[in-house]
């Protein structure tokens, strides 16, 4: 009953009102952990898409009367809202999502990090005052927020990736349209209640939740939101970026990835087994960035695989809230039966299954599936050239730097990379040949409230995080300010 309860005291934020779903306006929401129903979740009109819009230009002008050190505050207060809940918040991640607790929990924090970090890039966007070409004269450039902008964002980090956009819009004096995954609609209200319970001005942030053919057309269409940030899939992207073309919109694109991970001869097996295991089937494997093509020299091949199959085998797959598990389930049933569909392929064309491929026996009900690790895959296999976006790695031997680096660098991905090494030379070397946004050398950590985060190729343009985030929701406005001639001095001048 809890996310019935919360589901019907909050629903869609349109001009600062609520809007709760009930059976007969609304979509069922599921546990993915048990397949039992959650509550329902709103399904938004076109007309209260467009009333979000219209609300949202009246809280841009709201926001723009804020001073940069007004929004600043806003924004900590929001921050710190974050996480006093995030215990609270976490839950709801764990119960629609499957996230285990703990990196729901987690993930709620490093949202709150994320807005505090727009919290001081409020107070630091600074224009320029330059010399102009007229003695006396001065050129001015000065930055002004867009207005409005609308974010979308997936379910399988509903929180962070939504405050990586909603801070810098919010901390830049625009207003907000978010458009959440259905899967992940309650975790979205917990975050946006603690923006108005911040004192956010009303329409300054809206939610509308439902189809994304009822809603996107509808926002891509409205020349009045002037920027999109999307975080999702490939072909969906590639959607957005064309419609985006009609009203001339700014977009940020964060879409997928298919990470590879080089370890070199002289990497630290123990160390790399360690991180691999964790960083590889975190949020079972659902992140963007996830490690998912390893690629381990020949000469230390045999001992990685067996050192990481010993760790992964070793995590515990089980319920989601509790505090011990290190993999709740899929989010989703179609992205279960994606996986399998990966793996078998991968296994019918002569990989090996190290360890994994298969749902636990020990659920009846649920989208579990194990943590699985594929030797050796055919290089046209779809697991080889899909991201599989699940509890899924694949471990290739090498012999050297070019073969790895080529083979790395051949899909249309660009988004993270991973590179394991003691050798200062095998770390500028790799990291300067391998095409992605984001390297973690000895680490799986690809992305900080300080730091740029993105790809480029299919993975998409534009950086979330970092301080030039911001400089995306703010429009560039150059100002030449030249002395004034006093006319009738000049007259009286020339007379004499």
């Amino acid at each position: 009953m809890e996310l019935q309860n919360h589901y019907r005291d909050h629903g869609m934020l349109i001009g600062g009102r609520w809007y709760a779903a009930s059976a007969e306006n609304g979509q069922i929401s599921v546990n993915p952990a048990t397949e039992a129903e959650l509550g329902h979740t709103p399904l938004a009109t076109k007309q209260q898409v467009v009333e979000a819009i219209e609300a949202a230009v009246v809280g841009s002008a709201a926001m723009r009367k804020f001073t940069p050190w007004e929004r600043s505050a806003l924004l900590r207060r929001a921050g710190a809202l974050i996480r006093e809940r995030a215990a609270q918040i976490g839950r709801i991640v764990a119960l629609e999502t499957g996230k285990p607790i703990a990196q729901a929990t987690g993930e709620a924090n490093a949202a709150a990090e994320s807005i505090d970090w727009f919290a001081d890039e409020a107070r630091r966007v600074f224009g320029m005052s330059y010399e102009g070409r007229v003695k006396g004269g001065r050129y001015l450039v000065h930055y002004e927020p867009l207005g409005v902008v609308a974010a979308f964002t997936p379910w399988n980090f509903p929180l962070l990736l939504l405050a990586r956009k909603m801070g810098p819009a919010l901390a830049a004096g625009n207003a907000i349209v978010i458009r959440p995954s259905n899967e992940a609609a309650g975790a979205t209200m917990a975050l946006v209640r603690c923006f108005t319970d911040a004192g956010f001005p009303e329409g300054a942030v809206n939610l509308v939740i439902g189809k994304p053919d009822v809603i996107t057309p509808v926002i891509m269409a409205d020349s009045r939101v002037a920027k999109i940030s999307f975080t999702g899939s490939v072909p969906v992207g590639r959607q957005i970026v064309e419609m985006s073309a009609q009203t001339l919109k700014k977009v940020t694109m964060e879409l997928g990835g298919h990470a590879p991970v080089i370890v070199h001869r002289d990497a630290d097996v123990a160390a790399f087994a360690q991180l691999a295991s964790l960083g590889k089937f975190r949020n079972a494997g659902q992140v963007c960035a996830s490690p998912t093509r390893f690629y381990v020299h020949e000469s230390i091949f045999n001992q990685t695989v067996a050192a990481l199959v010993e760790r992964s085998k070793a995590l515990r797959v089980g319920d989601p809230l509790e505090q011990n598990t290190d993999l709740g389930p899929l989010t989703t049933e179609k992205r279960r039966t994606a996986i399998e569909r990966l793996v078998d392929e991968a296994a019918s064309s002569g990989a090996q299954i190290l360890c994994g491929g298969r749902r636990p026996a020990q659920f009846g009900r649920g989208w579990f599936y194990e943590p699985t690790l594929v030797a050796n895959p055919a290089p046209h296999v779809g697991l080889m050239n899909d991201e599989p976006f699940g509890p899924v790695g694949t471990l290739t031997p090498f012999s050297t730097m070019d073969e790895v680096i080529g083979e790395a660098n051949r899909l249309p991905f660009a988004l993270a990379a991973y590179v394991f090494t003691r050798s200062m030379r095998n770390t500028l070397e790799t990291t300067e040949r391998l095409q992605a946004g984001v390297i973690g050398v000895n680490t799986f950590v690809a992305s900080t409230a300080e730091s740029p985060f993105g790809g480029s190729k299919d993975s998409g343009f534009g950086r979330e995080g970092g301080p030039h985030a911001i400089r995306d929701y703010l429009d560039t406005k150059f100002i030449n300010l030249e002395p004034a001639q006093d006319a009738s001095l000049e007259s009286a001048n020339g007379a004499a």
